[in-house]
């Protein structure tokens, strides 16, 4: 039988998860609008599309996106397994995604590598 998709969060090397801090940080709406975005991308995997999903280009991350009146935004990578790891996430305040940012989530995919072996 068929699982489907997971979702896992990076964890720092003391065991921190600054996407879930991030994530309990919000209001609970917007706590409700990513965890129902996080569901959507379990569901549908990696056949999810745009709007929800885009690839950043020249990375191997990609990019999921919550619209409305506060504009979310979530880095992550794809798995074997069918796992999701979920690197950085952040509210968008501008049209173009600082640079800083994607940053941020190339460093934690950088150092999850290097402590998993991959």
């Amino acid at each position: 039988m068929d699982e489907g998709w997971k979702i896992e969060y990076y964890k720092t090397t003391g065991k921190k998860s600054p996407v879930e801090e991030f994530i309990f940080s919000l209001d609970v709406k917007a706590q409700n609008k990513i965890v129902d975005m996080l569901t959507l991308l379990k569901e549908f995997g990696i056949t999810l599309s745009l709007p929800h999903v885009k690839k950043v280009t020249g990375t191997s991350l990609w990019e999921l996106r919550i619209l409305g009146s506060n504009n979310f935004r979530f880095f992550y990578i794809v798995q074997t397994g069918k796992i999701f790891l979920l690197l950085h996430g952040f509210q968008k305040k501008k049209q173009k995604t600082d640079q800083r940012k994607i940053d941020i989530a190339l460093k934690r995919l950088a150092e999850y590598q290097l402590r998993s072996g991959n």
